[in-house]
């Protein structure tokens, strides 16, 4: 049976999402499980939730608990990591409120943008030295990674490590889901290809019986019927053909056109949920110790497959049976109009011969702009992570389209100079 680690496993219920959808194959249900955490507490409840999760499926899982993540790793078969380096305080926290001082406000902060930029590049750091440990501990292991700002930390995995590695999100199927639903088609009768980078990536096709949905889609707009919480996305479905994947509080941050403090009006027509991710991490931390409580408790868990991709990559490595999952790669022949080496998302064969790339081509060329707007940024926020130049953040934070359309050039040093102060020792030394 493989062994699995979870390296971040305090993150009870993503942990306990993904241990479901693992155990809840048979071919699965003996497997060895390490969890690893550095906060213990966490890792407790983590562990008893493990265990009651096999119990709910019939499964006989190994399950080890450590803080030694040395230990977790040796000899694993497959590394899942799903870490937040400085956490929600200092860490979060410092992204948005310090930008805020200068008049520059954010939804979710985690990908792109000025605090997109410094959550690479403290976590960038983390991934790479467990990176080296794998490569010591489990040079064959297949890294399934999870953490955001996706593509800048895939890309350096890519470029300073050997470890297979695939980022995994859930915004392309669970954007065709919500689409579906708006457009009134079952699921499981939709076709698609979809590519291009996370959380921009567009849907090339969309089908149903090789018949084109998108005249439905347009249906939703011409009807009136978009969804309070999602037109920025249909409005960028309008101006550019195509239905981007990620989420409208997401993708406003992106781009230029929808947070704008001298427009106050766009953030209520577009329904701009700012500091949307200080709310919800409020409210994680507000329902913990009740959730806490109830893992903890004698009641048994309810179990229930999720859609992540992380659990079926896994089972077709280890089954030889195929599937196609969307995947965070190096674009290595991919996409043709998007720069070599970068981290494009595409789909994926995966089955015994490992996660195996789709070829796509060339993407339409307004998307392919798009997206090398957002590229720009990735690559020298990565460049400034591998190098320790300074200068390059200042660089990454000057191109980022929503940070250059609000701030002048001197604002941004000084906010780049205060977020280096603000985040102490989570930083390494720049030069």
């Amino acid at each position: 049976m493989p062994k699995i680690t979870f390296i971040g496993a305090g993150s009870t219920v993503f942990a306990k999402n993904l241990l479901g959808d693992i155990l809840g194959f048979p071919e699965l249900a003996d497997s060895q499980i390490s969890l690893f955490d550095i906060d213990p507490e966490r890792l407790r409840t983590s562990e008893i939730v493990a265990r009651k999760v096999g119990q709910a499926l019939g499964a006989h899982p190994t399950v080890e608990a450590t803080t030694d993540r040395r230990r977790a790793l040796d000899g694993a078969d497959y590394a899942i990591c799903m870490i937040q380096v400085a956490g929600y305080k200092p860490g979060t926290v410092i992204d948005f409120e310090i930008p805020k001082q200068y008049g520059l406000r954010q939804t979710i902060a985690d990908t792109l943008g000025i605090g997109g930029i410094m959550r690479a590049l403290r976590t960038i750091p983390v991934l790479l030295s467990v990176c080296r440990d794998m490569e010591e501990l489990c040079p064959g292991v297949t890294f399934l990674q999870y953490v955001n700002p996706m593509a800048m930390n895939c890309w350096a995995i890519s470029r300073a490590s050997t470890v297979k590695t695939v980022g995994l999100c859930h915004s392309v199927q669970g954007t065709a889901m919500q689409l579906a639903a708006d457009i009134g088609v079952p699921f499981d009768e939709i076709n698609y290809t979809c590519a291009g980078i996370n959380h921009m990536a567009f849907y090339l096709r969309f089908e149903r019986d090789g018949q084109s949905l998108y005249p439905l889609v347009r249906r939703v707009v011409e009807e009136g019927r978009v969804p309070d919480w999602n037109r920025v996305r249909y409005e960028m479905f309008t101006r550019l053909g195509y239905f981007v994947t990620e989420s409208s509080e997401h993708f406003s941050e992106y781009v230029p056109w929808f947070i704008k403090r001298d427009r106050p009006d766009l953030i209520d027509r577009y329904n701009v949920p700012l500091d949307e991710y200080i709310r919800r991490c409020e409210d994680q931390i507000a329902g913990w110790h009740q959730m806490r409580a109830q893992f903890e408790s004698d009641a048994p868990v309810e179990v229930h497959r999720s859609h992540e991709y992380g659990s079926l990559i896994i089972h077709s490595l280890e089954t030889d049976q195929p599937r196609v999952v969307y995947g965070n790669v190096p674009n290595r022949g991919l996409i043709d109009n998007l720069p070599p080496g970068c981290c494009v998302e595409v789909p994926c064969l995966v089955d015994r011969n490992g996660v195996q790339p789709t070829k796509i081509g060339a993407l339409p060329p307004q998307l392919a702009a798009l997206m090398q707007t957002n590229i720009n940024v990735q690559s020298l926020a990565v460049e400034a992570a591998l190098t320790g130049r300074r200068d390059h953040i200042y660089h990454a934070a000057m191109l980022d389209p929503h940070t250059g359309a609000e701030l002048s050039l001197e604002q941004i040093w000084s906010l780049v100079d205060d977020l280096i102060a603000a985040h102490g020792d989570w930083l390494p030394e720049y030069r």
